[in-house]
């Protein structure tokens, strides 16, 4: 069990250190109702530097808006460097999808790339203002099964809350009277006219896929498992694989020094 308290101070002073040495003012974050970004929203508040909340819709679910509305009013009214924005980006993707051919618009590919305009949009706030892009992922999502979008929601300049398993992240945001609709809320990312969930996405819940990835490290024979536990470890080692582009760095093809000419 974690200490809430203690690791909402670590955050806290992680982010504020990190920052000062960066030479950056502050902290920009996309928010979107869920619990991810709500947590390291406030984490960033708490830090007393400036910090810009954006909500960027994109033919979002007004369940979702509202969440981010209510969310992004709390933090206004509890920290005075806190400023919020929203900024209607459904326009912006209906032009994108007029410019591209359709032969290329799959369901996926256009889902990512809502994602990745919403990046677009943090960093031209961040650059404006010479802020930090705080990433929302946690460590199941980061590090597990890499579920989030390459160059979108990957694309930060820190992750306060990558190291948290997704019954810590509940655990720091109740802690911090983060809102109990955003807190019940499923997770989801955001990116589907049928508001999905991640659990439907993904074909196991959070609480599923922390058990797996510490199957996954553990010398346990998996021989006594259950047929639910077998399927889940499955799905876990089957996202694990097929997303390692996405959590290690960018391979980098080097060049031996034998075939560049030697001066002397």
């Amino acid at each position: 069990m974690i200490d809430a308290p203690r690791a909402i101070d670590h955050i806290v002073n992680w982010l504020k250190k990190y920052c000062h040495s960066s030479g950056m003012q502050g902290f920009v974050v996309g928010i979107s109702g869920g619990i991810d970004s709500a947590l390291t929203s406030t984490l960033c508040a708490r830090t007393g530097l400036p910090l810009t909340v954006l909500n960027l819709p994109i033919n979002q679910r007004k369940a979702h808006s509202d969440l981010a509305a209510e969310h992004m009013a709390w933090l206004e009214s509890g920290f005075d460097n806190v400023s919020g924005m929203t900024i209607e980006l459904t326009p912006v993707f209906e032009a994108l999808e007029k410019t591209l051919p359709e032969s290329i618009q799959d369901d996926l590919s256009m889902a990512n790339a809502q994602s990745r305009m919403r990046m677009l949009a943090l960093y031209a706030i961040a650059n404006h203002h010479r802020l930090l892009v705080a990433g929302t992922g946690n460590k199941v999502e980061d590090f597990g099964v890499g579920f989030f979008t390459k160059y979108g929601d990957g694309g930060v300049d820190l992750s306060p809350i990558a190291d948290l398993m997704k019954s810590e992240v509940y655990t720091l945001a109740g802690a911090l009277g983060i809102s109990a609709g955003i807190i019940q809320a499923a997770p989801t990312d955001g990116l589907w006219d049928d508001g999905r969930t991640d659990e439907s996405q993904i074909g196991a819940s959070y609480a599923e896929l922390e058990w797996a990835m510490g199957m996954d490290k553990s010398t346990q024979d998996n021989a006594n498992l259950k047929p639910r536990q077998k399927e889940v470890l499955a799905i876990y080692r089957k996202m694990n694989r097929a997303n390692q582009h996405k959590m290690v760095p960018i391979p980098v093809c080097d060049i031996p020094d034998t075939l560049r000419s030697q001066q002397g």
